[in-house]
């Protein structure tokens, strides 16, 4: 594991695991987990809003953009690539491959495990949906330069490597 986080705003005195400090010290506006929710929240929702006029839901249209970029996935790295519970995941993609977006097939070396891939009908889905989701990215980082988006994605990379329990 990496070296322990001893930034002032969540250790006074920058001694790791001496001092805790409270929700209030911190204040809910430097709590990054709950920013990074209400980011996530609010893109989703506009999301939402303008995929309805697509007949799309958001997991929908994480699901075809993780499809988008691989060749075949199998539910659990669908579930956590597009971040899904795997219930819901399983629903997604029953109604992906009614609308013919998606296939599954079982692997030839164990009949059990199903990949799923796009189809060009589920391509084509997946491109009209795009400009809605490119156009709110850019949204969500106006006025925020090429540095900094670099340095702010770098930062989530690591953030992940440090959450990961059972991640894929």
């Amino acid at each position: 594991m990496g070296e322990r986080f001893s930034g002032s705003v969540l250790n006074d005195d920058g001694e790791a695991g001496e001092i805790v400090r409270s929700l209030g010290e911190i204040g809910l506006n430097a709590f990054s987990p709950y920013l990074m929710n209400r980011v996530m929240a609010r893109y989703n929702a506009n999301l939402a809003e303008e995929l309805k006029h697509l007949g799309m839901s958001t997991a929908k249209v994480r699901t075809l953009a993780v499809l988008s970029v691989t060749s075949s996935a199998t539910i659990n790295e669908l579930s956590v690539f597009a971040v899904i519970e795997q219930s819901t995941m399983s629903r997604t993609l029953d109604s992906l491959e009614e609308q013919g977006y998606i296939r599954r097939q079982s692997r030839n070396e164990d009949m059990r495990v199903r990949d799923v891939s796009i189809t060009e009908e589920g391509r084509i889905a997946f491109d009209a949906a795009w400009p809605t989701m490119y156009g709110f990215l850019l949204q969500m980082f106006d006025g925020i330069d090429e540095d900094e988006h670099r340095a702010f994605v770098t930062t989530l990379q690591k953030m992940l490597r440090n959450v990961r329990v059972n991640d894929i």
